[in-house]
């Protein structure tokens, strides 16, 4: 019976864990050991599987956290809490019209859309930037009664749509060394340009999570202003040096990435260009390197965790049993097929929290399935791109919804489930799984 598959019931642990607010390691590991026993596994081979495991989440960890370093000195030089101010006093003078109200609020969708798409190529500090940006301008955001489920879902579109698309930086580790490798080790004859033709219909099904997350909540929500203001924000004073270094730490970082394309080396070239250019004092720069660490350390644990979580997964067997009852249960029919095989991406993605991470299982298992279904290469990147990536925007314990609501909870008026984790799920998980299925039947 496939309720008692290892798989679903470690899957289900997870979810209703992190519903209850339990710690998300907890749940991991939680999950990890109940689906382990309940796969067959003793207890005590269980927790060996899991820690066998956890190396393979150490290299993604070791990657957040230098990001996490040179995020903190772009923090520590004051240009972003600068540059919010200007902001904030710019809009202050302007928001009492209400012809400008609109304005600023299409602005700010489109301004967090580019920052949280520049940040996972150009400014490769991926989720690091949400909890340095974002508190400064929940004033302005309230002010002007901004839904910030409608802000959730804006940055959750920049940062997912990124590494879907555009084969640099974040996109460049997802699509060339992780998503194109595993299906080609798993006897797929593509290349990079196929990969980005079948990543336009989940694309696509991104673009109208967006859209209709616009229109759902357009209407104004009021949020407590006297709790905003309670939070103490430092205004920082920018020299011009300060803001020239930065921007060559910027750009030294981008030449590094075009270089090295290692997202690792182009973090750590641009810590160091602040760090000669007395930015980041070298008797400050322990300092600053503990900050960043601290605020990737709990995302660094959970992708940790989540590969032990993944090698229980993998040594119980039972997700092949998944796939072979999925495969029985649709026959010929190649529509039920490909929407039970991206429900049942949606359904590992959730509990692990990370496309990244899935990729891996899903793609040992869908391309011979997709193979002896009789897809072709390029809809079985389509259905494996969905069913990767569907998790992501709405998992409790996806690293890029615990960073939204780690900015927009910084006053306690932001809940991670009912504001972050739900409306991810609905406006982006929904047209995903429609335009995988989709576009499986078109290429």
């Amino acid at each position: 019976m496939i309720l008692t598959n290892a798989v679903v019931i470690a899957v289900l642990v997870v979810i209703g864990l992190s519903m209850t607010r339990i710690n998300v390691v907890i749940a991991l590991v939680t999950g990890a050991l109940i689906g382990g026993v309940t796969g067959g596994m003793s207890l005590q081979e269980a927790l060996n599987v899991f820690s066998s495991g956890l190396g393979g989440g150490a290299k993604i960890a070791l990657n957040y956290a230098i990001l996490g370093a040179f995020a903190a000195a772009v923090a520590h030089s004051g240009v972003p809490i600068w540059l919010s101010h200007k902001l904030i006093k710019f809009i202050a003078e302007k928001k009492h019209q209400p012809s400008h109200r609109l304005y600023f609020k299409i602005a700010i969708i489109f301004l967090l859309a580019l920052i949280s798409i520049l940040s996972k190529n150009v400014i490769p500090v991926h989720v690091a930037f949400i909890p340095i940006l974002i508190p400064p301008l929940l004033g302005i955001f309230s002010e002007l009664q901004m839904d910030r489920r409608l802000l959730s879902n804006t940055i959750a579109f920049g940062l997912i749509i990124t590494y879907m698309a555009i084969p640099y930086g974040f996109g460049s580790i997802f699509l060339e060394s992780i998503f194109l490798k595993n299906l080609v080790e798993n006897g797929m004859d593509i290349g990079l340009k196929d990969v980005l033709l079948g990543m336009i219909f989940p694309a696509l099904g991104m673009v109208t999570g967006l859209a209709t997350s616009c229109y759902a909540y357009r209407k104004p929500r009021v949020y407590d202003l006297n709790r905003i203001q309670s939070i103490k924000i430092k205004e920082e004073f920018c020299s011009p040096k300060d803001i020239v270094v930065s921007g060559l730490a910027i750009i030294g970082a981008l030449l590094a990435q075009l270089c090295w394309k290692s997202t690792m080396a182009s973090a750590l070239f641009g810590f160091f260009i602040f760090a000669i250019g007395g930015v980041v004092g070298w008797r400050d720069s322990d300092n600053v390197v503990a900050q960043g660490f601290k605020m990737m350390s709990s995302i660094a644990f959970i992708m940790i965790a989540a590969a032990g979580f993944s090698a229980v997964l993998r040594a119980t067997g039972d997700i092949q049993e998944l796939v072979n009852w999925l495969a029985n249960s649709v026959g010929s029919s190649k529509i039920l097929a490909a929407l039970s095989m991206v429900m049942v991406g949606l359904l590992i993605t959730m509990g692990i929290g990370s496309s990244f991470s899935t990729v891996p299982i899903i793609a040992a298992i869908y391309v011979p399935l997709c193979s002896t279904l009789g897809f072709s290469p390029l809809a079985t990147v389509c259905i494996t791109a969905a069913a990767t990536v569907t998790g992501d925007a709405g998992s409790p314990v996806s690293d890029t919804m615990l960073a939204i609501t780690a900015g927009l909870n910084s006053d306690g008026q932001h809940d991670h489930i009912r504001d972050t984790s739900i409306p991810g799920f609905i406006h982006f998980n929904v047209p995903l799984v429609a335009f995988g299925v989709f576009g499986a039947m078109m290429l």
